[in-house]
């Protein structure tokens, strides 16, 4: 029987080791890395709670306290900042502990996105729900997640976040094969196809990080052999669903999203974010814009006639390695 039940809760995999920014992960989480004053991971919770999700449960693994004290009260930090009369940084650091009833599991050993959604099972039950993928973040002004819970409400079945790239860049990607409904920004995915030969893909739509998942992805995670690289991939028994009927767990249908993404899966396009955010910023904008200016047309001073590379060689083998969202290697995550 299909199930169109509410979506309550939200799953954030978050035990990858960040090897893509050693050495400032040997200690810290990736997914406390700040964007400007506040950890990518909050960004992420937020947009969860933002959608109604206000049940959330992150997939950690050793390593990973700090994200759980983030989440968590810091009272001698609370009383100071209380004794000193700081209300805005008091307010700031309850932010977090006040977002959202927070559930930690480990995933014990990397075995891919597929495993780490896995993890999330006895806590989700037979309830659908949300995937959110830290390295993706998506402006608050966009509601993506919303608008998926409310397909996901309207067809049952699972939902996935497309994005359109240019041709050239879609064989570095996981895309699908799609077909249209009588809902534009809607549609069925058939097939899911990692990385096809240039010129072959089905479609220019790519899988971005967000999912909202049927619970029968549970059964089909179980029975889902290692795929690319090893590891159990979420891909994988997404497409055993787009082929099922909705009595049992299917179809697979897609959100084409065409809004403000922001990705911290690499240092330059953490860097492009960042300077995204502060840019965006009512307290930062007026100076640290003409500051940017300025420091940009000294560089090209500096450097007349220069067309620097803007993409350099190691970014470019990283975009290539982490380019396939769901089947990337769990460590690298």
């Amino acid at each position: 029987m299909a199930d169109f039940s509410p979506v309550t809760k939200a799953v954030v995999p978050a035990a990858g080791l960040g090897t893509r920014f050693l050495p400032a992960t040997k200690a810290t989480p990736k997914e406390m890395l700040p964007i400007v004053d506040k950890p990518a991971i909050q960004y992420v919770v937020e947009e969860a709670v933002t959608a109604g999700l206000s049940d959330v449960l992150l997939i950690t693994g050793r390593s990973k306290r700090s994200i759980e004290d983030h989440f968590d009260r810091a009272y001698e930090l609370e009383e100071a900042l209380h004794a000193k009369g700081d209300s805005e940084r008091l307010a700031a650091v309850r932010e977090s502990d006040e977002l959202a009833i927070m559930h930690y599991v480990r995933q014990g050993e990397p075995k891919g996105l597929g495993h780490a959604v896995y993890c999330a099972r006895q806590h989700v039950g037979d309830e659908p729900f949300a995937v959110l993928l830290g390295d993706d973040m998506i402006d608050a002004r966009d509601a993506l997640l919303e608008r998926m819970i409310e397909v996901r409400r309207r067809y049952g079945g699972s939902v996935v976040a497309l994005m359109e790239v240019e041709p050239e860049q879609v064989s570095l990607y996981g895309c699908a094969a799609i077909e249209p409904t009588n809902e534009a920004d809607v549609v069925r995915v058939t097939d899911l196809v990692e990385k096809p030969v240039p010129g072959e893909a089905p479609s220019q739509w790519i899988i971005i990080g967000r999912y909202v998942c049927d619970p029968a992805i549970f059964d089909v995670l179980e029975k889902t052999p290692p795929g690319r690289g090893g590891e159990i991939q979420l891909t994988d028994a997404l497409l055993t669903l787009a082929n099922r009927s909705a009595a049992e767990g299917g179809p697979v249908h897609g959100v084409l999203f065409r809004g403000r993404r922001y990705d911290t899966g690499n240092k330059l396009d953490y860097l492009r974010t960042v300077v995204q955010f502060a840019a965006d910023r009512p307290d930062l904008a007026d100076e640290f814009l003409p500051w940017l200016e300025g420091f940009l047309a000294e560089q090209r001073r500096r450097s007349p006639g220069a067309q620097p590379d803007r993409t350099d060689r190691t970014d470019r083998t990283d975009r290539a390695d982490r380019a396939d969202r769901h089947g990337r290697p769990e460590g690298d995550r």
